[in-house]
C-alpha cells in the first residue's frame, strides 16, 4: 500500500465574488479558500469525510483558533496552490498549517495556523479522538519544529529567498 502523504496540495482559481474592488482576494475569503482546500484533500487523500462523520457519528471538529499572515495579494482569476499539513495533535485537538502560493510556488501569499477541537455534536462537548484517528494523525503528522507562528513565518520567508 502507498504511504499517506503528510503535505497535501491542491490548485484553485481565485473567483470574482471573493475579491475586493482592487481585484485582490478579500482578507476574509482566505480562510474560506483554506478550509475548502482542507476539506477536499482530507477526503481525497485520507478518505476522511468530516461531514459524513458528523452526520453518522455526531462527531467532527470545530475551529478553535486561527492565526493568519497576508504576505502577497492573490488576484482575481489567478490560479493558486494551497498546501496543508497536520503540525501537532493531542487526544482532542488538531493544529494544521496551510500555505497559499502562486501557481509556480515562487511566492508565498498567505500562511495560516488553525486549531481544531474534536467535538461531540450530540453531547455538545469535547470528544477524545478514537484509536483509528490517532493512528492516522501519527502517520501523517508533519511538525514544523517552530515554536511560534512568527518563527515559522520567518523560516518560510528565508526559504523562499534562498530558492
Amino acid at each position: 500500500m502507498k504511504p499517506l502523504p503528510n503535505v497535501l496540495q491542491s490548485k484553485t482559481k481565485i473567483r470574482f465574488q471573493d475579491c475586493d474592488p482592487f481585484n485582490h482576494l478579500n482578507n476574509g475569503s482566505y480562510i474560506n479558500y483554506f478550509m475548502n482546500h482542507r476539506e477536499d484533500v482530507l477526503l481525497k487523500h485520507y478518505g476522511l469525510d468530516i461531514y459524513e462523520m458528523a452526520k453518522t457519528k455526531g462527531k467532527s471538529w470545530v475551529s478553535s483558533s486561527n492565526q493568519i499572515a497576508y504576505l502577497k495579494p492573490a488576484f482575481l482569476m489567478e490560479n493558486v496552490i494551497i498546501e496543508s499539513q497536520l503540525i501537532k495533535y493531542s487526544d482532542n485537538e488538531l493544529n494544521v498549517e496551510m500555505r497559499m502560493y502562486n501557481e509556480d510556488k515562487s511566492h508565498l501569499k498567505s500562511i495560516i495556523w488553525c486549531g481544531f477541537v474534536h467535538f461531540n455534536l450530540l453531547a455538545q462537548k469535547r470528544e477524545t479522538h478514537n484509536e483509528d484517528l490517532m493512528q492516522l494523525f501519527d502517520t501523517v503528522n508533519n511538525s514544523t519544529h517552530a515554536n511560534t507562528f512568527e518563527e515559522r513565518l520567518l523560516h518560510l520567508k528565508q526559504k523562499l529567498v534562498k530558492s
